[in-house]
């Protein structure tokens, strides 16, 4: 029986990467169903997304309902895993605060208690390293949330340091390790 695995995709540069993740999870089994934030959608399209999983890509928490139970209520009961990469540093706040003002934190802030939560940062090193987002960070393992990364690297606003997306390789590796596939 595959895993279902939503995935999270924000506002974010790495968003791109987000594509390859969607079609490496699905090649090797995975059941993922992808959610984007209304910021994502000015980096990438839901269709790569609709193509590579099979299904359609959740970007409004109120559109596409079918039958009486709200598609993030359904997708937050029957997930294994929420995976939100790349994950901004606004996402992960909301996330820690317990925000539910889109598809995306609803499902989270709904998520059944058995599937695990893994996060994948990606944002300017500053705003990485920053106080309060590393106070969401420390709130959000707390509550049993996973992070893999981010790594250093050139970053897209010219800087060099932390706060690259991981390997979409890895995050999907350390996804199967957390959903006891791999």
């Amino acid at each position: 029986m595959s895993k279902m695995i939503v995935l999270g995709v924000t506002g974010s540069i790495a968003a791109h990467k987000a594509v390859d993740l969607a079609s490496l999870l699905t090649k090797q089994g995975g059941d993922v169903r992808v959610v984007m934030t209304a910021d994502a959608l000015k980096f990438v399209t839901p269709m790569p997304f609709q193509i590579l999983s099979r299904h359609k890509v959740v970007t409004d928490l109120f559109e596409g309902e079918e039958g009486w139970k709200p598609s993030h209520i359904e997708m937050a009961d029957q997930a294994d895993m929420l995976l939100v990469a790349p994950a901004t540093a606004h996402t992960i706040a909301r996330l820690a605060l317990g925000l539910a003002d889109d598809a995306l934190t609803c499902i989270a802030l709904a998520l059944n208690p058995k599937a695990r939560l893994l996060i994948a940062p990606a944002m300017n090193g500053k705003m990485w390293l920053h106080p309060a987002t590393q106070g969401h960070v420390a709130t959000l393992v707390e509550r049993g949330a996973e992070f893999i990364g981010p790594e250093t690297g050139l970053l897209s606003c010219g800087y060099e340091g932390i706060g690259r997306l991981w390997p979409v390789d890895q995050v999907a590796e350390r996804a199967w390790q957390l959903l006891g596939a791999g």
